[in-house]
């Protein structure tokens, strides 16, 4: 690939970036005016600045995931380099059409020399894995739906898939494939465990037992899963708050759940953005490819 072919595409994926950050900080500027501040103490206040770096770092595992598809396909990276990319690129998820964050990723890629069928193919196996990840987590809502079905089966029978499945990964496709999709899981934990604990703090009075984590854990995953399939919508705006409204309805009240959906969005974008920050502060001299092509 030539210097100029490089240049350009360099200036495709940091364009998709900025205009990503722009997005970023009109969501942001939405949100923050659609909750009522007064009825959130000093305290839960911090609470929730510690969920949006929590959930900034919990970016390092999505990060890990792609990195192990590269390795599948023979990309020799550092984890650095496939943690800037990524991050660097992410941001632009919140651009309308739900692609431009690959798209950014895309170029980069390209431009640091990876070939581009390659980076489309991680991009496909990523997106493939997480959608079978959030499927998973679809047995944790059944007691949602069927209110006699024990949330420890459900529990139990979320294990066993995840285990099954990675077991076949490994054994069938290889087991950096396996390794991705598990990083992948354990990403969609903790962003379900960040909403369950964002609802603990806005209801203080809620009963809190392992059952109900897992149930708001796993309806928020679910609600994620039906955000992430839907054509068109940035980031799963929209489609996210339906679902966890149709779920939750009567396990918590619609005006905390709505609370929760909005200070959570600030969670998220707040999160991407200093995960973004990270990653761009990363220097270039440790983010490298091993190996050269074209």
């Amino acid at each position: 690939m030539s210097s100029i072919s490089q240049r350009v595409l360099n200036w495709v994926g940091s364009g998709i970036a900025i205009i990503g950050i722009v997005f970023v900080a009109f969501r942001l500027h939405n949100y923050w005016g659609g909750i009522d501040l007064s009825q959130i103490a000093a305290e839960a206040w911090a609470f929730i600045l510690g969920l949006a770096v929590l959930y900034g770092a919990a970016n390092l595992l999505l990060a890990l995931a792609w990195w192990h598809l590269l390795i599948h396909f023979d990309v020799q990276a550092t984890r650095l380099w496939a943690i800037k990319i990524y991050g660097v690129s992410q941001l632009a998820k919140y651009v309308p059409g739900n692609v431009f964050h690959l798209a950014g990723r895309q170029a980069m890629g390209m431009a640091a020399g990876v070939p581009g069928k390659i980076l489309a193919k991680t991009s496909l196996w990523e997106l493939g894995l997480i959608a079978v990840a959030g499927l998973f987590y679809g047995w944790l809502v059944l007691p949602l739906i069927f209110p006699d079905f024990p949330s420890l089966i459900s529990f139990f029978l979320l294990c066993g898939t995840v285990w099954g499945g990675a077991y076949l990964l490994s054994r069938i496709i290889g087991s950096p494939v396996a390794a991705s999709f598990l990083w992948q899981i354990f990403f969609l934990a903790v962003s379900g465990g960040i909403f369950a604990a964002l609802l603990r703090v806005i209801r203080d009075s809620l009963d809190y037992h392992i059952q109900t984590w897992l149930l708001i854990g796993g309806a928020y995953i679910v609600a994620w899963l039906a955000g992430l399939v839907t054509p068109g919508a940035p980031a799963g705006v929209g489609v996210r708050e339906l679902i966890l409204l149709l779920l939750l309805n009567g396990l918590v009240a619609d005006g905390d759940l709505l609370r929760a959906v909005l200070l959570g969005r600030l969670i998220t974008i707040a999160g991407d953005f200093l995960f973004f920050v990270a990653a761009f502060l990363i220097p270039a001299k440790f983010c490298v490819l091993e190996k050269k092509y074209g």
